[in-house]
């Protein structure tokens, strides 16, 4: 943002005012992250996390903003909710009513499948909860010390109640910052969660380097940390332009018409969801595994580790089809082409109609391929470089790519924001301009 912009902010008290809503709501979710939960024995906690970083426990720990190292009541982070949501988007795909509902019914059908998407949450806020519990009732500290001192009925209950209130508490945040706030609140609770891990990563990283690991791999580790940086956001903001023109035409004395402009496509047009959904997806079978006291079923968490084959093929293969999927609701080809019909436009040397939407159909899914492969390797890059090459690298995936694609969609609606204010600023003047008749 320029020096203007700040300017420009300050004589706007309503943007100033859904910031600070957004950060409160923020500081209310960091501080619940320290809200322990009861009957875990939290130090045993701690100490199992010193050596969990790049297993599946990390994932986890990552996505709940540190919940899951706390023990706390937002142990479950908003995962249940991002489940939940696939399952209703998939839904929306496979089901005709609740597509028409989504579509023709406007509004209140759109309340309607965020009413259905709630109710979805408890329901696997409920599995995962008592999935949870078994988990930590089977769990051991480095040391030897039990994570639950007294495991049993009650021990379940408590904890399934605790979490399932925590995730609708959460829910409740996320929703809030998302109507009086800026940016997407789902989206900004997963960023600050990421955020607030940074300082251990960086303390975690120059431990390591004393403990074997040369201190000139430290500069190498930076040096790979801005390029991925530098990378996603160059990507994040390329685009494939579509040029189009409009044909002239008279309406009364006056000519319309006649100018050249382009479509946008982003390269990556489904922005942080793909590697969320993904990676909420991979973590909820092993839940269920953990349900079961079957060694058998028990084990089947350990292939879904980050360091196995099987996941890193699974959470490639999920990103790409999420790419796709989530591109294929949020842009469609056909209402595209028909727009530019309607207003005259058209792709230059392409026929107007089903011509132009299969040609920017046909482009989209190139460029969408593209975009799935990017993330895929962004994503992959600090299990591959801590696993073959023994480099300490916690500064890239799913992390960068969540906090460079959430801070720039958050700057770019705050930036919307201000525009739109200073154009009714400038709309406004012009009635009272127009009333007096000067």
């Amino acid at each position: 943002m320029s020096v203007r912009g700040i300017q420009n902010m300050a004589h706007m008290p309503e943007l100033w005012r859904k910031l600070g809503w957004t950060f409160l709501l923020l500081l209310a979710y960091r501080v619940g992250i320290h809200v322990p939960m009861p009957g875990v024995n939290t130090a045993a906690m701690a100490a199992f996390f010193e050596q969990a970083r790049g297993t599946l426990f990390g994932v986890f720990d990552m996505f709940s903003g540190g919940g899951l190292r706390h023990v706390s009541i937002f142990t479950l982070g908003v995962m249940p909710y991002i489940s939940a949501s696939i399952i209703m988007q998939l839904m929306q795909v496979l089901s005709p009513d609740l597509k028409r509902m989504a579509k023709e019914e406007g509004a209140a059908g759109r309340k309607k499948i965020t009413q259905y998407t709630r109710y979805a949450t408890v329901l696997i806020t409920v599995i995962q909860g008592l999935g949870l519990a078994f988990m930590l009732e089977g769990m051991q500290s480095p040391n030897g010390a039990a994570m639950v001192p007294v495991p049993g009925t009650m021990f379940r209950f408590v904890t399934v109640v605790t979490v399932c209130a925590g995730t609708i508490l959460l829910m409740w945040i996320g929703e809030q910052m998302t109507s009086r706030g800026i940016g997407n609140g789902i989206s900004l609770i997963i960023f600050s969660g990421i955020v607030a891990g940074i300082p251990t990563a960086l303390i975690q990283t120059y431990s390591l380097a004393g403990d074997g690991i040369p201190y000139i791999l430290l500069p190498v580790v930076g040096a790979l940390m801005l390029g991925v940086m530098f990378a996603v956001v160059f990507v994040e903001r390329a685009q494939r332009r579509i040029p189009v023109h409009y044909a002239k035409r008279q309406q009364g004395r006056r000519m319309y018409g006649g100018q050249s402009t382009h479509l946008p496509l982003r390269l990556n047009t489904a922005g942080v969801i793909p590697p969320i959904f993904a990676g909420s997806l991979l973590v909820f079978p092993a839940t269920l595994a953990d349900l079961s006291q079957n060694p058998l079923l028990r084990n089947f968490s350990g292939w879904f580790s980050p360091s196995t084959v099987l996941y890193n093929v699974l959470y490639v293969g999920l990103i790409i089809f999420f790419c796709y999927f989530y591109t294929a609701i949020i842009f469609d080809p056909k209402d595209i082409a028909e727009n530019l019909k309607k207003q005259g436009g058209f792709v230059p040397g392409i026929r107007p109609g089903d011509k132009t939407r299969e040609y920017i159909d046909g482009v989209l899914t190139r460029i969408t391929l593209w975009g799935a492969l990017y993330i895929s390797l962004v994503c992959l890059l600090p299990q591959f470089l801590m696993q073959y090459l023994n480099l300490p690298f916690y500064f890239g995936g799913t992390s960068v790519l969540i906090v460079v694609g959430v801070a720039m969609d958050f700057m770019s609606q705050v930036n919307s924001y201000m525009i739109s204010r200073q154009y009714e600023g400038l709309l406004g003047k012009a009635k009272i301009k127009g009333r007096y008749g000067q």
